[in-house]
């Protein structure tokens, strides 16, 4: 983080920065995530490129001032393209000694901590395990630290309410947020605008928002503590011309898949059970009945994929989203959509496991799932985006493939993807692929003695896709169910030569979707070791590259959005390197296909601890690769 003093603003410096990351602590209902998402938001709004990290407890509640408990909302923005939420907060926001002790191991020497003073009481310090208060005892004469009395100074500015000390005392998230807002010269209208509308049948709350908020800001403007603010540049040479916006992982893949309705001209139908973290594209899908869309929660999981399947065999684009123990329950209707060959969407959005696992937290340890998960040779692809904008991109391609193979594809995002956000360039609607399709419309087929019938399983020569007939068009008559079908005419046959033929002809049909080849980062064409990833890893892995580079050294990066079928090209890729990394968070999953695949040694940097890799740690790793090349 470069520095740089500016003019002076009512006398303080005003100090130049390149970047910051900022964390936001505290209990689960102190609002550290409508915090953390408003400064975002105004971030945003300024033009700086920025990335989050939203951690949250599992619990509705989870317990107060207990080390569990701790929420928090990390934001890192720049005036440059940045990659990843940043590996150590240069400010912490610590609103009780559980956030405090909590986040402390995280920060670098130096580094600026704001503490909510009331909160340090003895018995919320011992609560945590601290021996000896935290500000006297010299435990953290390293980092520049302000003791602000939030409650109280927000409790004040709120007398004139009439509230009593508890409910004035929960919108010190907002007189932090104001706080803030003044340190880094954050817009302060949209925020506003944001609190009258939350609160717009409570207008007495908004205004009680807004009045801590500004109180905030103007503790900022006129306390002695905090003599310095600072300006981050927009990044405006980071990105393309056009209009930008900053959205989530979740939302954005609501919006690729509305955009894959209308494109495709169909209507759209989402079965789903509510499960963290993919209840999102539920609640955002549901408010966008205007596009038809048509969302339905149903009972459990297993209703959810059956009412997508219908929907999908009756001429919609059915989708159905969940995480890992959600497509566990789902594995035999997607069986079943294998056998139908209909289109329809399975989305992912992974986190710890096993079983419920870490709800609230990431993980890249369903691939070995999405490919193999079900009974028999059940073939499917699979599409993972890379970012939280990405997760736009990633919807269209998996509807394509669906729409234009007729099959069940698994799109595989996760925790970090969803509820992570960036900036994001709104595409144009001629950017957007066309995926129109012709349903069938008569009779396909010639018997020897001349009649003209419909056959469901007669195959498109290229794609191998085969008809998809509406119900209830006149004379497409035809059988569904999960009972192996003779090839053509789709009657129920146990023929064993004709199984084998099905099988061997629907693992083809994935075999030969069309993805593009995978692209190689090699500026100087000579590097040894490939560095190559998937999904969520993407951020972190260019981010290490990037240090590597800076310091000399050579190395190349691919990056994987297509995990079935591989790029046709990956194999040469990955024989071109003397060495290939490849960090996953799981213990390997997609190491071991591509050492199945390709005889290739591929070296492993594995973590399942529930949050992204960091920077750092990957430049570490890839360190030690570099100096193995003979």
């Amino acid at each position: 983080m470069t520095t740089e003093v500016n003019a002076s603003r009512d006398n303080k410096d005003v100090r130049r920065l390149d970047r910051v990351i900022i964390r936001f602590a505290g209990d689960s209902g102190d609002g550290m995530q409508l915090t953390g998402d408003r400064f975002t938001s105004e971030t945003a709004s300024l033009g700086n490129d920025l990335a989050t990290l939203p951690n949250f407890p599992a619990e509705i509640r989870a317990p107060a001032g207990t080390l569990p408990g701790v929420s928090s909302f990390q934001v890192h923005f720049a005036d440059h393209d940045i990659l990843t939420p940043g590996d150590a907060p240069n400010v912490l926001v610590a609103m009780n000694p559980a956030a405090l002790k909590a986040n402390v191991p995280d920060l670098p020497r130096g580094a600026e901590i704001i503490v909510n003073t009331d909160e340090f009481t003895s018995r919320a310090m011992a609560k945590v395990g601290y021996a000896s208060d935290p500000l006297k005892d010299g435990s953290l004469d390293g980092y520049r630290v302000h003791e602000v009395p939030l409650t109280s100074l927000t409790v004040e500015a709120l007398k004139e309410f009439g509230l009593t000390r508890k409910e004035a005392g929960r919108s010190k998230n907002m007189f932090a947020l104001g706080l803030l807002s003044w340190m880094y010269h954050r817009p302060t209208e949209g925020t506003e605008a944001f609190l009258r509308g939350k609160f717009a049948k409570r207008p007495e709350l908004a205004e009680a928002n807004i009045t801590a908020f500004r109180a905030g800001w103007n503790f900022g403007e006129t306390t002695e503590d905090f003599a310095v603010s600072y300006e981050v540049a927009p990044a405006a040479s980071a990105f393309p011309a056009g209009t930008y916006r900053n959205i989530s992982g979740n939302l954005a893949l609501a919006y690729g898949l509305i955009a894959a309705s209308q494109r495709s001209e169909l209507p759209l139908f989402l079965g789903s059970y509510p499960i963290t973290p993919a209840s999102d594209v539920l609640h955002e899908l549901s408010k966008h009945k205007n596009f038809g869309v048509r969302t339905f929660q149903a009972e459990d999981e297993i209703a959810g994929i059956g009412a997508a399947l219908g929907a999908a065999f009756g001429g919609s684009l059915g989708v159905t989203t969940t995480s890992g123990p959600g497509v566990a329950l789902k594995s035999e209707t997607i069986g079943l959509a294998v056998s139908l060959e209909l289109p329809l969407l399975i989305v992912d959005i992974q986190r710890g496991g096993p079983s419920t696992g870490l709800p609230t937290k990431t993980e890249q340890a369903d691939l070995l799932q999405a490919m193999f998960g079900r009974n028999g040779e059940a073939p499917v692809p699979v599409v993972a985006p890379a970012t939280p904008a990405d997760c736009f991109g990633a919807a269209l391609d998996a509807a394509r493939i669906a729409l234009t193979y007729r099959t069940p594809v698994l799109l595989l995002s996760d925790g970090y993807l969803a509820n992570g956000s960036e900036p994001w360039r709104v595409p144009e609607v001629d950017e957007l692929p066309d995926l129109r399709v012709q349903f069938a419309s008569g009779p396909n087929h010639e018997l020897a003695d001349g009649t003209e019938v419909f056959w469901p399983y007669k195959r498109d020569e290229h794609t191998l896709a085969r008809p998809w007939a509406v119900p209830g068009t006149p004379g497409l008559e035809h059988r569904i169910g999960g009972i192996e079908k003779q090839d053509g005419s789709g009657n129920i046959s146990y023929d064993p030569a004709n199984h084998d033929h099905m099988v061997r002809v629907r693992q083809a049909k994935v075999d030969g979707v069309e993805v593009p080849d995978v692209v190689v980062d090699d500026p100087d064409g000579d590097a040894k070791v490939l560095v190559i990833g998937w999904g969520s890893t993407y951020g972190p892995i260019t981010a290490g590259v990037r240090r590597i580079r800076r310091s000399g050294g050579r190395i190349a990066q691919a990056h994987l959005r297509n995990l079935n079928p591989f790029p046709a090209n990956l194999g040469e890729v990955l024989r071109s390197y003397e060495r290939v990394v490849l960090p996953e968070m799981n213990l390997g999953q997609l190491a071991l296909l591509l050492r199945a695949k390709y005889l290739v040694d591929i070296e492993s940097v594995t973590q399942v601890t529930g949050l992204p890799f960091k920077a750092e740690q990957l430049e570490t790793a890839f360190k030690e690769a570099l100096n193995r090349v003979h």
